[in-house]
């Protein structure tokens, strides 16, 4: 790989910690400073200042969240977008000075600047230019070129819309009124996509890594061991569960591949799997992690926002989905090891799941607590993930899993931790703001919305494909989180207008932004689990979309039909949720072509299409009766199987 895809592995996602700097006295300073940011962020989430009797405007509390984000990650990455290897840099010590100066300085005299803003004065114009230089270096440091492309794109467009197209031709403004916008509007820098980072993503980053520390990811892999260890492709399917259960807290397909991965992997290969199939079951799983609930990572925190619904209903919307996704992804791994009759592990090596709920029954607590916060008590997000984060530290101090209890200095360490994981979500969750920015002043969105639609030719389910191939594009080397918010607002009025409704409608794009994660030609998670494998990237890539099938066909199922978010009545609900996963069992058999035995081409077509059709909801639409196409998928596919397991069961017999 080159370096290019090096720092892809390393920086890319938004979870993944940004590396530490070589020099002993700059790792001290940026890790006082990541702290400082979390402990900042929890007590403004919590409402700290009121509660002292200080009353701030939210956008002060955000200038100087940014700027010491900013001036964190200038002494954390050098320009080549790695990690300071020695001294101190002069000009990223003073770029971080000034990223510092300006957070304060804007805090400071915000109210003042409110109101000069308008006259463009040297001050304002001075600020808005730093700001958004620094921004966008920040952003290339710590996401490569990508985002930073699309941010300098729309800029310009800003600049020079009045020549655009007719059907994209909108409102252009002059270079210094554009950036004076950009970086005092609430509609830009300071709106709310960073303001969702910072009073609520953060303190999930937070809850997680305390939940880590604690040794909640070695007890989810352990349980998960317990359970499955032994089974027919008990390796795999560890894998599978494991990476499920730890996307419960990472809500980052990249952290969990290098947390899991370098366990599940080398068993895997070990096990008959080749790398490539290890590192693309690690990739997949990973990304499912994503769209696990109750934590799905900052672009779920963005949709509840974008929608204005309580995040509860975007976790529910996503549990079946997440369901079926994992279902066809561990029948997959479990029909690969049947068909290859691949060695399973003693039980003697696995550990009882009597003895790992025994050392580590105490993170069920927080784990219940999250729950009851979020669905029974209905608080808001920020305050569940605070509540929980104490439960863990708490429980952490009473009782260890695999190693000592907390302490303290385990709870500092967290804060710095979680405060390095923010730093290039910060900056992606404002390079989405400039974006939205230049939408809001140009008119771009509502000109895009008609255009697409357009294009489309009022039809949903090209406007469907068209909005899917322009996620895996913009994708490419960008965090799932930042591919969302641009498709928001680029696509989702769009689909909106079409007739889907709005959760299907920004699920969808949030399926697809992820789909990035494990699709060539760069597909971090996949990239990340190939660098555990040493299988070739594009393979892994390739061999993730196989596996992953699934993520592909589920957002066109669930937009068809909010049955499979949840939505509807109680019955359509139930009835395409079961019908869906007795199709993803046929189609995931007749896909990799074998059940029982090697399976004919004929009954391969037969099972894949009766999958698709019993996936298929159709329990509103009129056709002979409802359920009717699912019924009938459900019908020719058991027929195959059952005539399958008949003639397998005479062979053995003959034998």
């Amino acid at each position: 790989m080159n370096s290019n895809t090096n720092q892809a592995e390393v920086v890319h996602d938004f979870s993944d910690e940004v590396a530490e700097p070589a020099h002993a006295g700059l790792r001290t300073l940026t890790a006082v400073l990541a702290g400082i940011l979390t402990a900042l962020c929890i007590a403004w989430s919590m409402d700290v200042p009121s509660r002292l009797g200080m009353a701030f405007y939210g956008e002060q509390f955000l200038s100087l969240a940014l700027g010491m984000a900013l001036c964190t990650l200038y002494l954390s990455i050098s320009y080549r977008g790695k990690p300071h290897t020695n001294g101190f840099p002069a000009f990223d010590i003073l770029c971080a000075a000034i990223s510092m100066g300006i957070g304060i300085w804007v805090c400071i005299g915000y109210e003042r600047l409110l109101v000069d803003v308008s006259f463009y004065t040297t001050e304002v114009i001075v600020l808005s230019v730093a700001l958004i230089a620094l921004l966008i270096e920040a952003l290339r440091r710590c996401t490569g070129w990508a985002l930073v492309i699309v941010v300098l794109a729309f800029i310009v467009y800003g600049m020079l819309a009045n020549y655009a197209p007719m059907q994209l031709r909108g409102k252009a403004s002059e270079l210094f009124p554009l950036l004076t916008y950009l970086a005092f509007d609430t509609n830009g820098v300071y709106g709310s996509s960073i303001k969702i980072g910072v009073e609520v993503v953060i303190l999930f980053l937070f809850m997680g890594d305390m939940l880590i520390r604690a040794g909640g990811g070695e007890f989810f892999i352990d349980f998960a061991k317990s359970l499955l260890g032994h089974k027919r492709g008990g390796q795999a399917k560890i894998c599978v569960v494991g990476s499920g259960l730890f996307g419960l807290i990472s809500g980052s397909a990249v952290s969990s591949v290098a947390a899991v991965g370098k366990l599940t992997i080398p068993m895997m290969i070990r096990s008959g799997y080749s790398p490539k199939e290890a590192g693309a079951i690690e990739a997949t799983g990973a990304t499912g992690g994503q769209l696990m609930p109750p934590v799905m990572g900052a672009a779920a925190f963005l949709m509840a926002e974008f929608l204005e619904v309580p995040y509860k209903e975007i976790a529910i919307a996503a549990a079946i989905p997440a369901l079926l996704y994992y279902m066809a992804l561990f029948w997959q791994v479990d029909l690969i090891a049947a068909k290859r009759n691949l060695k399973t592990i003693s039980i003697e090596d696995m550990p009882k799941t009597r003895d790992v709920l025994k050392r580590g029954w105490h993170f069920i607590v927080p784990l219940a607590t999250l729950m009851f916060m979020l669905f029974v008590m209905g608080s808001s997000p920020e305050s569940s993930a605070v509540v929980t984060a104490g439960a863990i530290f708490v429980t952490g101090m009473m009782r260890g899993y695999n190693k000592g209890r907390l302490t303290p200095m385990d709870l500092l360490r967290s804060l710095s931790s979680s405060g390095r994981s923010s730093l290039d979500l910060f900056m992606t969750l404002a390079a989405a703001g400039m974006v939205i920015g230049v939408l809001n002043l140009s008119g771009l969105g509502f000109a895009l919305t008609l255009w697409l639609v357009s294009m489309a030719g009022n039809n949903m389910f090209v406007l469907l494909l068209i909005t899917g191939a322009v996620a895996l594009v913009l994708g490419m080397g960008m965090p799932t989180s930042g591919v969302y918010i641009l498709l928001a607002v680029l696509a989702g009025p769009a689909l909106i207008q079409a007739g889907v409704g709005k959760i299907p409608a920004h699920m969808f794009i949030l399926y697809f932004g992820m789909l990035s994660m494990i699709t060539p030609p760069v597909a971090l998670a996949a990239f990340a689990a190939a660098n555990i494998s040493k299988a070739g990237p594009m393979e892994t890539g390739w061999m993730a979309c196989r596996i992953g099938w699934a993520k592909f066909i589920l957002p066109f199922m669930f937009v068809l039909s909010p049955s499979l978010l949840a939505q509807g009545p109680l019955f359509d609900v139930a009835f395409n949720s079961i019908t869906a996963l007795i199709g993803v069992y046929m189609a995931t058999a007749g896909m990799l072509g074998y059940y029982r035995r090697k399976l004919s081409l004929l009954n391969r077509v037969l099972l894949c299409a009766a999958g698709f059709a019993a996936i298929l909801p159709d329990t509103q639409l009129d056709i002979v009766f409802p359920g009717f196409i699912s019924l009938t998928g459900i019908a020719v596919g058991a027929a195959v199987l059952v005539a399958e397991y008949f003639a397998t069961k005479q062979t053995v017999a003959a034998a």
